[in-house]
């Protein structure tokens, strides 16, 4: 690799905002759920460089454009009684694969999860996502099948915060 395909992984700045949320969309329409983003250029500004971000994002750029990007925010453990990353997204366009755009991404953000003293980086992966589920093989990355995400979102949200589920 010549120093001009050198993979440069900078932190995101906020004129990048427009530029993530069609990555966001581009993964999305990759997993097959592009109406399920319900989000916007404003709200991930906000995110990300608002008063009280919630959020960070790395950029992958070489030769000067953007090749991909990871998104990720603070978790904490009680067992470590430590904090730890939760890496939200890492996409890669498919035109931009296998060139360790992905490793160079997700090496940059356990990188700063050492820096921040983190018991853990942690992330999920879609059943269906063969080719995710290998490249994390590929680092090693333990899988945790017995351990079943749940959620709530909505109304069952907002019925969970007044103290109530479905059935009370």
């Amino acid at each position: 690799m010549t120093p001009a395909q050198e993979i440069r992984i900078r932190p995101a700045e906020a004129r990048d905002v427009e530029l993530i949320f069609d990555l966001i969309k581009q993964l999305a329409e990759y997993e097959g759920a592009p109406g399920q983003v319900r989000g916007s250029p404003e709200l991930l500004s906000v995110a990300l460089f608002g008063e009280r971000p919630s959020a960070e994002a790395l950029i992958a750029g070489r030769d000067g454009a953007p090749v991909g990007f990871a998104l990720f925010h603070g978790t904490f453990s009680t067992w470590e009684c430590r904090p730890g990353l939760w890496l939200e997204d890492l996409f890669v366009p498919p035109e931009h694969r296998r060139g360790g755009v992905g490793g160079a991404l997700l090496a940059a953000v356990a990188t700063i999860a050492l820096e921040r003293g983190c018991a853990r980086l942690e992330w999920q992966a879609l059943d269906w996502n063969t080719p995710a589920l290998d490249f994390y093989k590929k680092w090693a990355a333990q899988r945790l099948d017995e351990w079943v995400l749940h959620r709530v979102d909505g109304a069952q949200l907002e019925a969970v915060a007044r103290g109530g589920g479905r059935d009370g």
